[in-house]
């Protein structure tokens, strides 16, 4: 009797250590996926349009959009989900008239947005 209870704690003991070490692992993933996510959508956020072609510029904004809508959804980290899709949001409403009358304005507002996604990647 003794030593089935000491194998029983045992196993108690082994299985209560699994589970921290698999909440660790799964806590490393997620700030691994999320360190993926961020660097993704930093590339995409920061890619330069054409400013001299406002349809394609904006065509490719809309197309980022997309992109980062996808990503949002596969950060574990809310935060920056949040941001990922402010950005989004940002590039999906792009016209082309934000590109011909007021670039500087546009260029600024995704700077700004990039600046908070990468705050919130890095906290």
């Amino acid at each position: 009797m003794r030593l089935t209870t000491m194998v029983l704690a045992g196993g108690l003991v082994l299985t209560l250590t699994g589970c921290g070490v698999a909440e660790t692992a799964g806590q490393v993933s997620n700030a691994a996926s999320t360190a993926a996510v961020c660097t993704d959508a930093i590339r995409i956020a920061t890619a330069n349009p054409d400013l001299t072609n406002p349809q394609a510029a904006a065509d490719k904004a809309h197309a980022a959009a997309d992109e980062l809508t996808g990503l949002a959804s596969k950060a574990a980290n809310t935060t920056a989900a949040d941001a990922i899709n402010g950005l989004a949001t940002t590039m999906r409403e792009t016209t082309v008239d934000d590109l011909v009358k007021t670039p500087a304005a546009w260029v600024q507002k995704k700077a700004d947005q990039v600046a908070a996604l990468t705050k919130a990647c890095a906290g």
